[in-house]
């Protein structure tokens, strides 16, 4: 909730979902884990060797799944920051100015 302009509601089944700008950044409680969005580079890093396995049921643009346990606080959190920064960056100016991210 420290990110600007991040906001959570609770949906799908009593999930804890962090919003920036009305999109989805983050899934919190899905399938008892933590599913976030990454780059394509993110992505394959992350899945091919690394800790988190294709989000379930965001099968569309490089969401990742990790099990809270199975990462460190300091690598969710960077993997959080860069997930907003992914999502803000595809709101329109006028809805960065309206939340101070411009």
């Amino acid at each position: 909730m420290a990110l600007p302009a991040a906001t959570k509601v609770i949906q799908w089944g009593g999930s804890d979902v962090y919003k920036v700008g009305g999109k989805v950044f983050a899934i919190c409680g899905l399938s008892g884990g933590l599913s976030f969005k990454v780059t394509e580079i993110g992505f394959v890093a992350l899945t091919e060797g690394g800790p988190a396995r294709q989000a379930p049921y965001l099968h569309k643009g490089s969401w990742v799944f990790i099990e809270l346990h199975a990462a460190d606080d300091a690598d969710i959190t960077d993997w959080l920051i860069n997930a907003h920064s992914l999502i803000a960056a595809k709101l329109t100016k006028a809805a960065k100015r309206e939340l101070g991210l411009a």
